[in-house]
Formats: structure tokens, C-alpha cells, sequence
């Protein structure tokens, strides 16, 4: 039997790929993505062939998950519950894709992942392989009463990996865990899960939650000034200067992780039905974010605006849930490119101490007409006030038919 496992190296990646060549008779191919983990990625190859892997793939897919996953989504405005960037979300449809394509150069027979039986990674990676790869067997040993019953807790899993030597950087009292890439870093767990805990605190936490973005406090005194340049949606520009989607998030997460915008403390839903508290950093995706709805602002068309304004929550929850692949996220991203068409322009922000702040949009497609807009005598006569007065009547008919046949509301 031949297994790819999604191996990211760290102690529950490490147990599992050794499990899994124990129980299942199986040659094990490890597969990580990068899509921007940065020093993470030093000497996992080496460490994944010690641990019993006979490969072990680390494919660069950073461009792809720029250009491919991030870029539609910023696009869709989408923010989960109305805070969250959904950087774990988005990355967890291209790991399995990856994994899936290894799987068949391979010829392996079945895929595995060390998500939780507790969390949403489980069903993201698992609805992606049904979507790609409906032959292939999907293996979760968290789901595993044997796996869970040798592996209660932490301690024996390290101590399963001494016995091994299989090298981890782990501990008993790891206070929290952490998944980054190209959007986010995301911390969940341990001390965290005391959702009175102010993980805001540089006191306590400086050097703990500050590995894109600094604490407010610690942000420069002067403001800073950006320029994004956008065609149809997508930035394509920073600073004036020409980037792909992948040079685009680095350069606004270098800016914006040393002002400490985007960080975001919330408790959330998940998928499987229990809440959760998580810390965030998303800096250069909150810039992106914010410059984006500007742009649309000047250049979106108000009733389209407010038709994909009204669909940011459905979009959000399929990528949250794990239905990027679904025909209806599919449907939903046609009308989002649509609707993407004429967003295009400049728009420039100020960041500081934490805030994003426009300080000027403009473009060659721009909706807005300071001369129809203005509050002084309109010279081109597009808008005559007179009309107003039809206008309110016509709109206020169906309220005075009610409050005389049914009354006036109670207040």
C-alpha cells in the first residue's frame, strides 16, 4: 500500500507518519506545501526520510495560492463571522490538491492528514479529495480509536518520539499551536483556549504573537503611505512598482506586519459545531482588503455592490467549511469575476499603529461625479431636485397604506 501524507514535520505529523508505515504495512511519501511557512521548511526533507518516509515531496506552490485562492477571495470580500481572513481555510483546498497530484504520479492508494477529529481541517481536506480524487482512500488516524488510545495526550507522543529518535520541537507545556502561511498565522490552543486571556498584552506576549506583525505599541510613531494599483479586482501594483500576486502579499506583509495591522482575537464557530477562540495575524491580506473595498467603492455599480455585499457570507462559509471545490462556490466566483470588471484604479492608505486609513482612491472608470454629487448648482443638469419629490412619494405609499389600515408601528 502506498500512502501520501500531508507532513508539515512538526510532533503530530512526525507520530502519525511513523504510525501509519507501522499499521498499515505502507510505504509512506511525505507531501508539504510551501505556501509560505518561510524557515519552517529547513531540513524537512532530511527529517521526513529519518522518520520512515521513502520521499518526501516539498512542492513551491506560493504563486498558485496567490493568484488561484487568495486573489479570488479578495475579490469576493469574503471575511468569516466579520473578522476572520480565512488564511487557514483558503490553504487547505490547494495542500490536498497537491497532495492529490503527487498521489497519482505516485500511483499511491490512498491520502492521509494529521487534522483533528475536532476541527474544520478534517472536512476541508477531505471534501477537496472527494471533489478531485472520489478513488482515493482518505485516511484521518485522530479519527482512529487505536491511534487515540496509544496516543491519549502530548506526552506520548513525545515520548514516542524519543523512543524513535525522532527529532521534535516539542513540549509538554507548548502553550499554544501555530500554522502560518503566505496569509496568516494562526495561534489556537493551550492558553489560549481561555478566551478571557489578553493575548494583546507586549508585556506578557511580546515575542509570542508577533511573527508577521508587531504589537500596535511597538508600530512606528509615523505613519506610512501606500499606493495599490488594481486591475479588475486584482492589485497588481504597490509603490508604483509592477508585482505578481505572490510578490503583492509580500511586500504589503513586510508594510503592514511593521505598523501591526490585521491582527484579529475572535471566537468563532467552527464547522463541527463547537466554538473556538483564535488569534490571528493577517497583515498584508487586511491591507489588500481594505484598499480593495475602496476601490470598488468608486467603481462598483451600487445594486451589484450590494448583490455580492449580500453573498460575502455564503462565500465565506463555503471556503470556512471546505467547499472551494463545489459547484456552487464555482457558481458564486463567476459572478464575482463579473462583477470585478470595472474595479480598477489607485487607491492610497495611510497605516498606523495598527489602523488601516484611506487617504485617497481614484480611477479612469470611476462611478463617482463630483459635479452631480455636489451641493451646488449641478452644471450639468443630470439631477433635477424637483424629481426628489415623486421620487419619496412613490416610496412612501406602501408605509401610509399600512399605518392607516393596520396603524402606526409601536415605537
Amino acid at each position: 500500500m502506498k500512502i501520501v501524507l500531508a507532513y508539515s514535520g512538526g510532533l503530530d505529523t512526525s507520530v502519525i507518519l511513523a504510525w501509519l508505515k507501522e499499521h498499515y504495512d505502507a510505504e509512506i511519501i511525505a507531501f508539504c506545501a510551501n505556501i509560505g511557512q518561510g524557515e519552517e521548511l529547513s531540513g524537512l526533507r532530511e527529517k521526513a526520510l529519518r522518520t520512515g518516509a521513502s520521499r518526501c515531496y516539498i512542492v513551491d506552490l506560493q504563486e498558485e495560492f496567490a493568484r488561484d485562492f487568495i486573489f479570488p477571495m479578495i475579490q469576493a470580500a469574503a471575511v468569516y463571522e466579520g473578522q476572520y481572513y480565512l488564511g487557514t481555510s483558503i490553504a487547505r483546498p490547494l495542500i490536498a490538491k497537491g497532495m492529490i497530484e503527487v498521489a497519482r504520479r505516485e500511483k499511491a492508494d490512498a491520502l492521509a492528514h494529521g487534522a483533528t477529529g475536532k476541527g474544520n481541517d478534517q472536512v476541508r481536506f477531505e471534501l477537496t479529495a472527494a471533489a478531485l480524487a472520489p478513488d482515493l482512500q482518505v485516511i484521518a488516524p485522530w479519527r482512529d480509536a487505536r491511534f487515540r488510545e496509544q496516543f491519549p495526550g502530548r506526552r506520548e507522543m513525545i515520548e514516542f518520539c524519543q523512543k524513535r529518535r525522532i527529532p521534535v520541537k516539542a513540549s509538554a507545556k507548548k502553550p499554544f499551536s501555530m500554522d502560518r502561511n503566505l496569509l496568516h498565522i494562526s495561534y489556537e490552543a493551550g492558553i489560549l483556549e481561555d478566551p478571557w486571556l489578553d493575548a494583546s498584552d507586549p508585556k506578557k506576549f511580546r515575542g509570542s504573537f508577533t511573527t508577521l506583525s508587531v504589537f500596535p505599541e511597538d508600530a512606528p510613531d509615523k505613519p506610512e503611505f501606500v499606493t495599490l494599483d488594481f486591475e479588475r479586482g486584482n492589485c497588481v501594483a504597490v509603490n508604483g512598482r509592477k508585482l505578481t500576486p505572490l510578490g503583492v502579499m509580500q511586500i504589503l506583509n513586510k508594510l503592514g506586519g511593521k505598523h501591526g495591522v490585521g491582527r484579529v482575537d475572535m471566537v468563532e464557530n467552527r464547522y463541527v459545531g463547537m466554538k473556538s477562540r483564535g488569534v490571528y495575524e493577517t497583515p498584508g491580506g487586511a491591507i489588500l482588503h481594505y484598499a480593495h473595498r475602496q476601490m470598488e467603492s468608486l467603481t462598483m455599480d451600487r445594486e451589484v455592490m450590494h448583490l455580492r455585499d449580500a453573498l460575502i457570507p455564503r462565500y465565506a462559509e463555503l471556503v470556512y467549511y471546505g467547499y472551494w471545490f463545489s459547484p456552487e462556490r464555482l457558481a458564486l466566483q463567476a459572478f464575482v469575476t463579473e462583477s470585478q470588471r470595472n474595479v480598477t484604479g489607485t487607491v492610497r492608505v495611510k497605516l498606523y499603529k495598527g489602523n488601516i486609513m484611506v487617504a485617497g482612491r481614484k480611477s479612469p472608470l470611476s462611478l463617482y461625479n463630483p459635479a452631480i454629487a455636489t451641493m451646488e448648482a449641478d452644471p450639468t443638469r443630470a439631477y433635477n431636485q424637483d424629481d426628489a419629490t415623486g421620487f419619496i412619494r412613490l416610496n412612501a405609499l406602501r408605509l401610509k397604506v399600512a399605518a392607516q389600515a393596520q396603524g402606526t408601528p409601536s415605537q
